[in-house]
Parts: structure tokens; C-alpha cells; sequence
């Protein structure tokens, strides 16, 4: 276990796993370094893998200040790759990691090598939103309503049924409220639309077709708008396809970081 120091003092954790080329993982909001728990293996065994948790989440700091936001955040993996001793990395966020991973490759150009990102959005306002029938599910008073509601966005029903869990996704249970709510703040928050045309990694975008937690409809803007993006969409996955599709995911992102691009077209 290792902890860097943002600029704020605030303590992140982060692991290092595998060998070869580094890859930094960054998981979704609310969540920690376990997201990647279910695919972690096949990435460690081709990548000098780095996974950390957020603050606010995990064994990082929780500071109830100010401090949460997306381009913060991306401060943040930039704080953690100089601690580990890493000058450039590969670059895969999902979901609200990937929307910092846009500012670290826009901001942080020469620290990113290649870039993936996974079941994401640009921000309001040039995003796609999820319709309101999900935003009422999730919102749902009942906690075991809305666990299950947010389960049903992220796996289909066929995979729940095969596989029991523990399902990392659902958010890091032991965070405070306050932490939470800044989380869900700076990722509604997040607008990097005019920052992605300085993008200069390759990049490959990745999205579930079935998604409607982040709407697949953003893939393409993400595609569209940063020079010579390539775009992969998983038939039938949901918000976590990285997981529960990951035999259909896993190789052609591997293939890409590798520069073996013409697998992922």
C-alpha cells in the first residue's frame, strides 16, 4: 500500500500491480480502486498496472472541503504518477474516471501516453444526459429499490443471475455522506467539450451499446471530438461492460495500448 500527496496535503492511496508499460485505471464516481477488481488480473499481466481511490473514497483522505471536481481529480492521478516514478502511462478511466482522464490528457498532455475512454461523457452541456425514468430509479427513498435499480443499469439481468457478487460498482460503502455528495457534484459539474480538441493521445472510446446509465450517445460525440479517435462499442453491455463483458472488451483495448490498433478499428 502507497500514498501520495496531493497538492492540497491530502493523503491518496494507490497499488501497482504487473509489469511492462504503466497503465493508471481510473474507476467510476463514488468508487474505489475495487471496480477493477473483476478484470485487474488481465490487465496486470500485460501493464505495470496502477489503481488508486479517489479521495473521499477507499483508504485516501475524505476531506469534507472544496476540492472535489474533475479536474482536480486529474491533479490528483498527476500527484500519484510522481509518487509511483512514473514520468508517462497509459490512461483508461470509466464512467466518471474517464471524465477525469479527458482533463489529464488535455491538461497533463505529457504525462499520458494512450488513452482510453470507457462508458463516459464530454459533460453537460454537449452531453448526452440519462432520461428521467433513470434519474427517478436511482433517486428511489427505498435503498434496496435503488440498489437495484443501479445494478440493473450496470449488468444485465442474465449476468446477475450467474454471477452473486460482491458487485464493485455500486459505490465504496463506507463513505461519508458529505463525500458522496461531492462526488455526484463534481461529475455533474464536469464540461470538458472545449478542452477535448487538445487531446493529442491516441485515443480509442469504449462504450456498452445497452447503456443507459451514461447514454451510448455520448460515444460518438467523445469520437467525433477529439482528433483521430477511434470508437468501440460492445454489443448488448451495459454501464459495466468492462466487467461483465470483458472477453468482448478487454483484448482489443490491450490490442490498442499496445499499438496494435487495427483490432480495435
Amino acid at each position: 500500500m502507497s500514498h501520495a500527496q496531493a497538492a492540497d496535503g491530502a493523503a491518496l492511496h494507490y497499488q501497482v500491480r504487473g509489469s511492462g508499460a504503466p497503465l493508471v485505471l481510473l474507476t467510476g464516481q463514488s468508487n474505489d480502486h475495487r471496480w477493477w477488481d473483476p478484470v485487474l488480473d488481465r490487465f496486470a499481466a500485460a501493464f505495470t498496472t496502477v489503481v488508486l481511490d479517489w479521495r473521499g473514497t477507499g483508504d485516501s483522505d475524505r476531506p469534507d472541503t472544496d476540492t472535489y471536481s474533475t479536474e482536480n481529480f486529474a491533479r490528483d492521478v498527476v500527484a500519484v504518477l510522481d509518487h509511483a516514478g512514473i514520468d508517462r502511462a497509459h490512461v483508461y478511466g470509466t464512467s466518471m474516471g474517464g471524465r477525469v482522464a479527458q482533463w489529464l490528457a488535455a491538461d497533463h498532455a505529457a504525462r499520458v501516453d494512450r488513452l482510453v475512454l470507457g462508458c463516459t461523457s464530454p459533460g453537460a452541456p454537449h452531453g448526452a444526459e440519462r432520461g428521467p425514468a433513470v434519474r427517478k430509479a436511482l433517486a428511489d427513498p427505498d435503498p434496496a429499490a435503488a440498489r437495484a435499480a443501479l445494478l440493473d443499469l450496470m449488468y444485465t439481468p442474465a449476468y446477475v443471475a450467474t454471477h452473486p457478487g460482491p458487485f464493485h460498482t455500486l459505490g465504496d460503502p463506507t463513505m461519508p455522506a458529505y463525500a458522496r455528495r461531492r462526488h455526484l457534484r463534481a461529475s455533474a459539474r464536469h464540461d470538458a467539450w472545449d478542452a477535448l480538441p487538445r487531446i493529442t493521445a491516441p485515443t480509442l472510446v469504449v462504450h456498452g451499446t445497452d447503456d443507459d446509465f451514461n447514454p451510448t450517445a455520448n460515444a460518438p460525440l467523445l469520437a467525433e471530438r477529439i482528433p483521430d479517435a477511434r470508437l468501440l462499442l460492445i454489443p448488448g453491455g451495459r454501464h459495466a461492460y468492462f466487467e461483465e463483458f470483458a472477453d468482448d472488451a478487454t483484448p482489443p483495448v490491450v490490442d490498442f495500448l499496445n499499438a496494435r490498433t487495427e483490432e480495435a478499428r
